[in-house]
């Protein structure tokens, strides 16, 4: 059992190498900590998803139910995934996403009591109480954001740092093209001045109908910066890191998942 935070990374690196893989029950900040303490070493991870937004479980596609998902874990594949890294910050790592705005806001916004009734649609809640506040008050903030050297300066109200295209069950997908294992991660700005804009933002993202305009802004690299004005709490896979400007760099395949056969 984990007694603080950082306690899964101290784990996994006092025992890891005594193991053939090593398997993790928790949510998606207890996975992230075993997967950044062996990133590059090829120890298999396995996950059991038990959190509340377990991002990373549904992105692999996983089973929830325990008694079916180890078996299908031992018997399965290997995966090799990127992670990022944010640079000068203790070597954290994020395997979903990144983001500050919007999403960092549901982050912050939604209570443990509310997690733990609902799990992840109290995210989806949150959320939507969020976007329709940030219209109505006209809450965006200036962005700056550097991929590999190319600047890209936007009026936004989301910026996201994406590693998987996909969230929840591929419901939504954040942007084109966007691979967990191509060894680059991918900025996508969103600037939605209107209801009209979000709404179509939205669609786009839910029918996977991606272009880059006035509301939308996509690049990738391997090395991104970003910087907001006025600074902008920063989230990671659904946990809050501080605030901007935070630079991250792509690790490219630092972690082995294990997942079912043919998943």
């Amino acid at each position: 059992m984990t007694e603080r935070a950082g306690h899964a990374a101290d784990l996994a690196h006092e025992r890891a190498a005594a193991y053939d893989a090593v398997f993790v029950v928790g949510g998606d900040g207890t996975a992230m900590e075993v997967a950044g303490a062996l990133s590059g070493t090829g120890r298999p991870i396995g996950i059991i998803p038990g959190g509340t937004g377990n991002l990373l479980a549904r992105a692999l596609g996983l089973p929830f139910r325990v008694r079916r998902l180890v078996p299908e874990l031992l018997r399965g594949d290997h995966f090799t995934v990127d992670l990022g890294r944010f640079v000068g910050d203790g070597g954290r790592r994020f395997a979903i996403a990144a983001g500050a705005g919007i999403d960092a806001s549901m982050v912050a916004e939604t209570p443990s009591w509310l997690k733990r009734r609902l799990g992840v649609l109290a995210y989806t809640i949150i959320a939507a109480r969020a976007v329709l506040r940030t219209l109505i008050r006209r809450d965006w903030f200036q962005v700056r954001v550097t991929v590999d050297g190319v600047v890209h300066e936007r009026t936004a109200a989301a910026v996201m740092i994406a590693n998987f295209g996909a969230v929840l069950g591929e419901r939504i997908v954040l942007g084109p093209g966007i691979r967990s294992d191509d060894g680059v991660l991918d900025a996508c700005i969103f600037s939605p001045r209107s209801f009209r804009d979000a709404f179509r933002i939205m669609w786009r993202l839910t029918r996977k109908h991606f272009v880059s305009d006035d509301t939308t802004l996509y690049a990738s690299g391997h090395r991104i910066r970003i910087e907001t004005t006025p600074p902008r709490l920063f989230q990671a896979d659904g946990e809050l890191l501080g605030n901007t400007p935070v630079e991250i760099e792509c690790e490219p395949h630092a972690a082995l998942l294990l997942v079912p056969r043919n998943a």
